[in-house]
């Protein structure tokens, strides 16, 4: 039986009409990042396409859940999404697909995209949305991620492929070799993609959510507070 609480994520593609051949170019990139994901143990379950252009997981550790939301959105670019993250308990076992389960984070997860559908998540634009039993919580990570997603929406190609080859890298100069340019090309590219900003948030992100909720397993919470 699944204990504690669990992040679910429900995610669908922005302007979906408008992007050619949407369902076999987003088939393709969940595959891809199914694969990544599971072998990373980001995710407990495949991405499963619910409805249209719509899919659901939960991540494996709440934890993950800010990294989780950078990847989706690095990988599967070109698609822009609005992401719904639903925090709470998950009754039964969790297996496949993960369309066929329910509960409380799911709900959440729900009201969470719907409120980025409908502009009530902020007065200000935002994509990415965050649901709990915690509404201080809830209350700091919305307006994280409505700053965070004003800096990443408006985010070049270039800047991207940047990110890219650092993200696999993990050393500026290696990205920049890669890429085929200077280091100092490679930096600047990084800095005008806030790609430190970003990091920054996921870190601090996955800490504040390790706090705020403190059910998570004491050995996860260790590993990532050291």
């Amino acid at each position: 039986m699944a204990k504690g609480i669990w992040g679910v994520l429900i995610a669908d593609v922005v302007r979906s009409r408008s992007t050619p051949g949407l369902r076999s170019l987003l088939s393709s990139k969940l595959r891809t990042a199914t694969r990544t994901h599971l072998a990373q143990k980001r995710i407990r379950l495949p991405y499963a396409v619910t409805a249209g252009d719509e899919f659901q997981t939960i991540a494996a550790e709440l934890s993950a859940v800010p990294g989780l939301v950078f990847d989706l959105r690095r990988q599967l670019r070109p698609i822009q999404l609005r992401i719904g993250i639903g925090i709470g308990p998950i009754p039964g076992r969790l297996r496949p697909p993960v369309n066929q389960l329910g509960g409380p984070a799911f709900q959440m997860a729900r009201q969470a995209i719907e409120e980025t559908k409908s502009g009530r998540a902020h007065r200000f634009e935002a994509y990415t949305a965050f649901r709990s039993a915690n509404r201080d919580f809830d209350r700091i990570a919305n307006l994280v991620y409505g700053l965070h997603d004003a800096l990443v929406w408006n985010l070049t190609e270039k800047q991207w492929q940047a990110i890219d080859a650092y993200v696999s890298r993990r050393r500026v100069d290696l990205a920049a070799r890669a890429l085929r340019v200077s280091v100092s090309t490679a930096s600047r590219s990084l800095k005008r993609g806030h790609f430190w900003h970003i990091e920054e948030t996921i870190d601090s992100m996955a800490k504040i959510i390790l706090r705020a909720f403190p059910h998570l397993h004491e050995s996860v919470q260790n590993s990532l507070i050291a």
